[in-house]
């Protein structure tokens, strides 16, 4: 796993620090992002409205300090790794919302909040980490929803907005399309 090319590490003075820590000990991951949030019984206000309710990513621009308190509870706990609130912020999922022009916008701030917070538990014996999350959205193209070009064009643009957000890695999970997956890989790739 340390040697798989899918991991893409943020461009730093060591940009190796992840490979290396993933090789001495076990890196232990936050938890689901999704699940917590709902747990702090946040309202469509919060999410800027009842059309936006649910909109996960979003909450990074209406409640950041919802997402950095996320971000720090698992820090607490010593978790190695936190991942962005980027699950569903690339501009096919958030047409659904209306937002699809915000996706660069809400890639790169979820990332600096949780840049700021692994930064912010990092010491040097102990480097903290930022996973950028890519989810699979809600368009296949193995079911003929969406082209793979464009899938994977909206995927680059989320990747290039992780990266300079500051993300170690990217994490790209719970697909279950194997054409999304490789078209979130090689966007991964591709940024």
């Amino acid at each position: 796993m340390a040697s798989s090319p899918f991991l893409a590490g943020r461009v730093a003075l060591d940009d190796s620090a992840y490979l290396t820590a993933l090789s001495e000990r076990v890196l232990v991951f936050d938890g689901a992002t999704g699940t917590n949030l709902q747990l702090m019984d946040l309202g469509p206000d919060d999410f800027g409205g009842e059309h936006l309710a649910g909109c996960n990513e979003v909450l990074v621009a209406t409640k950041p300090d919802a997402i950095d308190r996320l971000h720090r509870s698992f820090l607490d706990v010593g978790c190695d790794v936190v991942e962005t609130d980027t699950f569903g912020s690339f501009s096919i999922v958030l047409a659904e919302y209306g937002l699809e022009h915000r996706a660069t916008e809400l890639s790169r701030t979820a990332t600096d909040i949780a840049r700021r917070a692994a930064d912010a538990y990092s010491t040097p014996g102990k480097p903290r980490f930022v996973a950028g999350s890519i989810g699979p959205g809600t368009k296949f193209p193995t079911l003929g929803q969406i082209p793979y070009a464009d899938l994977r064009a909206s995927y680059v643009d989320q990747a290039r907005a992780i990266l300079e957000g500051g993300a170690d890695l990217f994490i790209i999970e719970t697909m279950f399309d194997l054409l999304g997956a490789k078209a979130a890989i090689n966007a991964c790739r591709l940024a």
